[in-house]
């Protein structure tokens, strides 16, 4: 009794000191970003440093701040994640984020940067009238803003929850509020500045982290593929289906391949519409930065999610479907989880050393990918709903910047609290959510705006507001909200935010589908039943998009 006294004492002293170890190094990442940011703050004097980061930072910056940005903690905790607890059918997000960014790149990116000051807006205001314009963009970033947010918190709470070794609600909750506070201060503080160079810090961070376990693993298999993909077949108790498709998305049921076209679809459109992603392109002096940058982003991006697939398989034939689950039923503990078996398991000094590492670099990811989302949508804000639909343009630089504060203060506040009630989702389902309506709301009013000589101010309206109201109302009638057994969720949905037992009136879980296409049916009807032209204005917004004549 006595022995097996001191060997349990032995083993929690053991664990508390991992636990603290675990927490310095959190600490010392939070200490170095805040840090950055109140450097940046002393350098953040006008709207343009606010906003932009005065348009200083070069295409390698901009391409590494690109890649954090969009390496979120779906990106390394959720794919990670559904490789590891579905297989084959983790490829559709990593290839399907991956190739979202040719269109960014050739239909976008340097049109963009050069058409546009601080928003997505300023391209759509530019030939429009501005109020009504204005507000439906800035209404649509904050709602993607939000929802991609929920996704990071989410992540946020499930990495914590396993570094400290607790499995209830409780320190998830505290972890998201925290992180809200951290990424509020970030925004309010360093503006784009400090968030960009925190992205950096952290983009390399995620890629040094990821190289390592990437490598680590194919190690433990004679860097034979086949051998990790037949012993994660093995470990998942679901056989060879493990590696084949239809294992989240059944093969058989027409509804669950509409879902996984549906899901397919938002990803790839999806990037070219996101806020947070197109305010990166006015950060850069010029275009051919701006074309540089996302050169950079998609090699950083492609050899990293080359390296979620090794990530995600390892996990599930060195952890197990079964362990994973234990500790997060979204899965979204695999890669940390794999961390410490490699580092040599629970309860080892190796095992705790590295899977504080990995999950600080997690952290570093959730932090810098929230900071940009909450000034993508507090700039929205400021810039075009307060300075030109309320205030129409009658307005001071520095009065536009202190509304952008307070508003990143407030956009904050209902991020921690949707993210609770969130908190059981799996991380990179809800950013695939944020990906269908950016790709709904934004992109055909994007597109129209810079190709369709007569787009116009009716058709811009439509199509925001027909995209943004179709998506999230077929989130809401979705198996998403309605736990019952659907066509897509067999065995029912036990985490739906509003019942367990009713079916859902919809049954796809992904609305893109659908949703894509009302919106660009909204703006074209729209455009085709007004009688506004705005024929001189698209030659000029031509000849600037073109050429980066007039750009700011």
């Amino acid at each position: 009794m006595n022995a097996h006294h001191v060997l349990a004492t032995a083993a929690a002293a053991a664990k508390n000191e991992h636990r603290t170890f675990s927490l310095v190094l959190f600490a010392v990442f939070v200490a170095i970003t805040l840090y950055i940011t109140v450097w940046a703050s002393r350098q953040t004097r006008t709207a343009a440093d606010f906003y932009a980061g005065g348009r200083q930072f070069s295409g390698l910056q901009n391409g590494l701040a690109i890649g954090g940005d969009y390496m979120s903690a779906a990106s390394f905790l959720g794919i990670a994640g559904i490789f590891a607890l579905s297989g084959y059918d983790g490829f559709l997000y990593s290839i399907g984020f991956l190739v979202a960014w040719l269109v960014a790149l050739l239909l976008v990116a340097e049109m963009l940067r050069n058409s546009g000051r601080f928003t997505m807006a300023d391209v759509l205001a530019f030939r429009m009238r501005q109020r009504p314009v204005r507000a439906a963009a800035g209404i649509s970033t904050i709602v993607v803003s939000i929802f991609y947010l929920l996704a990071q918190m989410v992540g946020a709470g499930a990495l914590v929850n396993l570094l400290l070794g607790t499995h209830g609600d409780a320190a998830k909750i505290w972890t998201i509020v925290v992180v809200g506070a951290l990424m509020i201060f970030y925004v309010t503080v360093g503006g784009m500045k400090g968030t960009t160079w925190v992205q950096i810090v952290k983009a390399v961070l995620l890629m040094v982290g990821a190289v390592v376990m990437t490598v680590w693993v194919l190690s433990k298999f004679d860097f034979n593929l086949s051998h990790l993909l037949g012993a994660a077949a093995d470990k998942s108790g679901k056989g060879d289906k493990f590696l084949t498709p239809g294992l989240k998305y059944g093969a058989t049921d027409v509804w669950s391949k509409l879902d996984l076209l549906s899901l397919g679809l938002a990803l790839v459109l999806g990037t070219a519409g996101l806020p947070h992603v197109l305010i990166r392109f006015y950060t850069v002096p010029n275009a051919r930065a701006a074309r540089t940058s996302v050169n950079w982003a998609i090699g950083i991006i492609g050899v990293f999610y080359l390296m979620t697939l090794v990530i995600g398989f390892g996990a599930a034939a060195l952890v197990g479907s079964k362990a994973i689950l234990e500790q997060d039923k979204g899965g979204n503990t695999a890669a940390p989880q794999l961390a410490e078996k490699l580092g040599g398991g629970a309860g080892t000094n190796g095992g705790a050393i590295f899977l504080a590492i990995i999950a600080a670099v997690a952290f570093a990811t959730i932090l810098a990918v929230v900071a940009g989302l909450t000034l993508a949508s507090s700039s929205s804000f400021a810039h075009d709903l307060y300075a030109n639909v309320f205030k129409r343009g009658r307005t001071q630089e520095k009065d536009e910047v202190k509304v952008a504060r307070i508003s990143a203060l407030v956009i904050g506040a209902i991020a921690i609290a949707l993210s609770i009630f969130a908190r059981g989702l799996n991380v990179a389902f809800l950013v695939a959510l944020a990906f269908a309506i950016a790709a709904s709301a934004n992109l055909p009013t994007l597109l129209f705006s810079l190709f369709w000589k007569r787009f116009n101010t009716a058709g811009a309206v439509a199509g925001i507001y027909g995209g943004l109201v179709s998506a999230v109302g077929l989130v809401l009638l979705s198996p998403i909200c309605w736990g019952g057994k659907s066509a897509t969720i067999p065995k029912g949905n036990p985490d739906a935010l509003f019942s367990e037992h009713t079916v859902a009136p919809f049954h796809m879980q992904n609305p893109g589908l659908i949703s894509i296409p009302v919106g660009f049916l909204c703006a074209y009807l729209g455009t085709v039943l007004s009688k506004e032209r705005t024929d001189e204005k698209f030659a000029e917004l031509e000849v600037r998009a073109l050429t980066g004549e007039g750009a700011h």
